[in-house]
């Protein structure tokens, strides 16, 4: 079974079905559930965590959508480290990008599927990565 990992935009999406992206992120995992594995990481679990109050919310979203959280390999670690980096060396401005590159280098180096919104960063510094995105400019 293949394994899919859960961005944080994705997650959040589910977490809120007023969201403009719910139904595209429901939808998808539909159809995507009887032939692969969902997951997060502990990056993903805090990022999703700042939108609640208690952690016993969070822990029920993540039961009720049966997400599994794995830890991020050491190579994981220091392959983001190495991104980062070079978005540094690019002049890459934001600040609030590291997330982002563990997320994109567990993806990689697992040989996990990612499941998000945010094409841009991790397809220019994981092109390994397969990446599940919503078709340009459609709302599903």
């Amino acid at each position: 079974m293949a394994v899919i990992l859960i961005d944080t935009c994705v997650v959040t999406d589910l977490a809120d079905d007023s969201s403009a992206w719910f139904e595209w992120s429901a939808t998808t995992l539909e159809r995507l559930d009887q032939h692969h594995s969902f997951i997060i990481n502990p990056i993903i679990y805090s990022e999703t965590s700042v939108g609640f109050e208690k952690i016993e919310e969070v822990e029920a979203l993540f039961n009720h959508l049966g997400f599994e959280i794995k830890p991020i390999p050491k190579e994981a670690l220091f392959l983001a480290g190495k991104a980062f980096l070079q978005y540094k060396r690019r002049k890459g401005e934001k600040k609030n990008v590291l997330p982002d590159f563990f997320i994109g280098a567990h993806a990689a180096v697992s040989g996990y599927q990612l499941m998000t919104r945010d094409k841009g960063r991790f397809s220019s510094y994981f092109p390994s990565i397969e990446l599940i995105i919503p078709e340009l400019g459609k709302l599903h």
